[in-house]
């Protein structure tokens, strides 16, 4: 339950800065949709998806072994209003995941300057060490976040890149999936738990952990 206190508020956190990034470079393309509806914000009550923030975090926690990771509301976007269709649609897509690794480097130099803290200040280090907590669940939570979002599956962020290298007529198809992609993708977490991603997600914590080395 602690790591549980812990671990919620910067998942939170990590999934709407996620979709406000979306929504901020939306808008700086041409589509003011999410900021008309007031998205681009990081209060997290416009973003909260109750089961994608909540419930299949706590429920993933609460497994031995299991990757954390959840979703937010998406932000509205519309790529008619985007003055390149293309560019448009590729820079949005990619948004959520560089914010997510802008945030795994910043909880990584936070992680560095919590362990500062514990040596100058030994007295505080009860508060240091949660502080130092949040940094690790922040690391782990971006670079999860940011490869599931690559995942080349519809809706999510990677297909609308990958899109783009495939046939006209093929990729028309592909992008026909549509939301009906997050029923495979719930398969393949309920079949594989996403353990293709922890190759990748190791490489990650290694080169952030050589950073932090550095930093320390």
């Amino acid at each position: 339950m602690q790591d549980l206190l812990i671990l919620l508020p910067v998942l939170i956190f990590s999934i709407v800065v996620h979709e406000v990034a979306h929504g901020w470079v939306a808008k700086q393309q041409g589509d003011p949709t999410a900021a008309m509806l007031g998205r681009i914000t990081l209060n997290p009550i416009p973003h909260i998806d109750p089961i994608g923030s909540i419930l299949v975090p706590i429920l993933l926690s609460l497994a031995p072994g299991g990757i954390i990771f959840g979703w937010a509301k998406p932000v509205p976007v519309n790529p008619r209003n985007f003055r390149n269709f293309k560019r448009g649609d590729v820079l949005v897509s990619l948004a959520g995941v560089t914010a997510n690794l802008i945030l795994a480097i910043l909880f990584t130099v936070l992680m560095a300057f919590s362990e500062w803290l514990i040596r100058l200040a030994p007295d505080l280090a009860t508060t240091w060490l949660i502080l130092r907590g949040m940094a690790e669940y922040g690391i782990v939570i971006n670079f999860v976040l940011m490869l599931f979002n690559l995942i080349p599956i519809p809706p999510l962020d990677g297909s609308h890149v990958f899109a783009y290298l495939l046939p006209p007529k093929l990729a028309y198809r592909y992008r026909q999936i549509g939301m009906g992609g997050i029923m495979i993708v719930m398969l393949m977490l309920w079949i594989t738990g996403f353990s293709f991603l922890m190759g990748p997600l190791r490489w990650l914590l290694g080169l952030a952990m050589a950073f932090k080395g550095i930093l320390v």
